[in-house]
């Protein structure tokens, strides 16, 4: 037992997988500053090129509940792997695509290579570190977490001014190889357990979650109407909230190995966690899509200059997380989750009410700053609430749960937001020459005429306030978190026997 612990390294074990799981968050808000770029070069609309995210998120979200279970089985090692070689092989296919639609499919196997590697970095946090340690852990991958998604936009601006769109998705191919040989010599191969399938939760939850995302993301689209005979918006959506009412259900009812462990929901931590890293997702991948076009549409700054806006979150949040590390495994964490909550909540409402045309840009930078201090603080003790208490033989499924809640989040933010853009533009402005709509002739065209500005920064400020409403259901529910049971200080020997590196 003791030789079997001392080969237990779970800290370079954990900085090896977060750099594969860096490089995926990387690419759920990269494609928003490369908007404007994707539009010109497909002429297309800004409905189309949403879907370029929002088809990555739902096939991000979609399989997590399947791909959390496959790693307890097969190991979180092998998944690991797997799911790198996938998504770094639809990076290079993103990146030589000729059309949108294309472009999407190729998104779409990204988002399932994505499904395979987010679940095992926490099912490996929740298996190899013990409960005390935990809280580090977590605020490692927490970090992670929220820079990469701040550093999306960021990057994407530098590569789309530099060498154009396309190098936001070959920048993929060295860090996913850098990322397999670093997993591969570092990951322990641990324990597997044999799990059952459940296909008929597999496919509800598919079916119900697309239908409802095509449904709210495609409305304004159709005005809300009829899209083709006897289907309309209304009727998608509405099947889709059936469908998964449906799921949900067949998941009590199934006494075998449900793909929804319901039983996990018993813990009240846990489920609050989840609520609450679903309005994260939706409100972090929500904020990049108006903030971007603002500052593009406009401002008039460049791809990189309007990414380095967010300059100020990334800094900040980062610098930040060792110290929220430290106090997640010593304060409840609700006073923590709470505050980082209530941070984002503020930030966003202080955007809302200071963009303008006019605005000087240092002024942006300010609540820019204290949405780092919110990212700080938000996703460590969160994850770390979500995952503290669960029984180790579920630490797959209960890493997938969480996953799926908060790439649901994002998939909904990513609709929910193109929805509320189109249809504050259509108020607030006219339709451009020609018959463009205003957000596809700013984007195509490039900084909007002075007579068109107030109206167009008047829709993207409307637009922030849904991720900021969405929070305030999270900052509910992490103030309602219970303090953690402690268990004991060393993971169950069942992890640490038969380890091979």
């Amino acid at each position: 037992m003791a030789s079997a612990q001392a080969e237990v390294r779970p800290w370079p074990a954990l900085w090896a997988l977060v750099v594969g799981f860096f490089m995926i968050l990387v690419d759920s808000t990269i494609v928003s500053v490369a908007t404007p770029a994707i539009l010109a070069d497909f002429g297309t609309d800004v409905g189309n090129v949403i879907w370029v995210t929002s088809a990555y998120l739902l096939a991000y979200a979609v399989p997590l509940l399947v791909t959390g279970r496959l790693g307890d089985r097969v190991g979180p090692k092998k998944m690991y792997l797997t799911g790198l070689t996938v998504f770094t092989l639809a990076s290079l296919w993103c990146g030589l695509t000729s059309s949108i639609a294309m472009l999407i499919v190729a998104r779409v196997i990204q988002g399932l290579g994505a499904s395979m590697v987010t679940p095992q970095t926490m099912a490996v946090i929740t298996r190899v570190f013990p409960p005390d340690q935990r809280g580090k852990a977590m605020s490692l991958w927490g970090a992670t977490a929220g820079v990469a998604i701040l550093v999306g936009p960021i990057l994407g601006g530098v590569l789309v001014d530099g060498l154009g769109w396309q190098w936001i998705f070959f920048v993929n191919i060295p860090v996913g190889l850098i990322g397999f040989v670093l997993a591969l010599r570092l990951v322990p191969d641990l324990p597997t357990q044999r799990h059952k399938f459940d296909l008929l939760g597999v496919a509800l939850s598919t079916i119900g979650l697309f239908l409802l995302v095509f449904g709210i993301q495609e409305g304004q689209k159709y005005d809300w109407g009829t899209i083709r005979g006897p289907i309309s918006v209304w009727s998608l959506i509405i099947a889709g909230v059936a469908v998964l009412a449906l799921f949900v259900f067949w998941q009590a009812r199934n006494r075998t190995e449900p793909l929804l462990p319901l039983a996990l929901f018993r813990d009240r931590n846990f489920s609050l966690a989840n609520i609450s890293i679903t309005t994260v997702g939706f409100a972090v991948t929500a904020l990049a899509f108006p903030l971007m076009l603002y500052a593009q549409a406009v401002r008039g700054l460049s791809p990189t200059e309007a990414a380095l806006l967010l300059a100020p979150m990334a800094v900040i949040s980062g610098v930040l997380a060792p110290f929220v590390g430290r106090l997640v495994d010593t304060t409840p964490p609700r006073y923590i989750a709470g505050f980082g909550l209530l941070c984002e909540v503020g930030a966003l409402f202080w955007l809302s009410r200071i963009i303008s045309p006019e605005l000087p840009i240092w002024q942006l930078l300010l609540p820019m700053a204290l949405m780092g201090v919110a990212n700080g603080f938000m996703w460590a003790p969160l994850g770390s609430t979500a995952t503290r208490n669960l029984p180790l033989h579920q630490a797959g499924a209960g890493a997938g749960v969480y996953n799926t809640t908060r790439q649901v989040g994002a998939v909904l933010g990513s609709a929910g937001i193109a929805v509320l853009m189109e249809s504050r533009l259509a108020h607030n402005l006219p339709a451009m020459p020609g018959g463009a709509g205003a957000s596809e002739g700013a984007a195509i065209g490039g900084q909007l005429p002075p007579a068109l500005q107030q109206g167009f920064s008047d829709a993207m400020a409307q637009s922030l306030l849904l991720p900021a409403g969405v929070l305030l259901i999270g900052l509910v529910a992490a103030l309602l978190f219970t303090k953690p049971v402690r268990r004991a200080a060393q993971p169950q020997s069942g992890d640490l026997e038969g380890l091979r590196g």
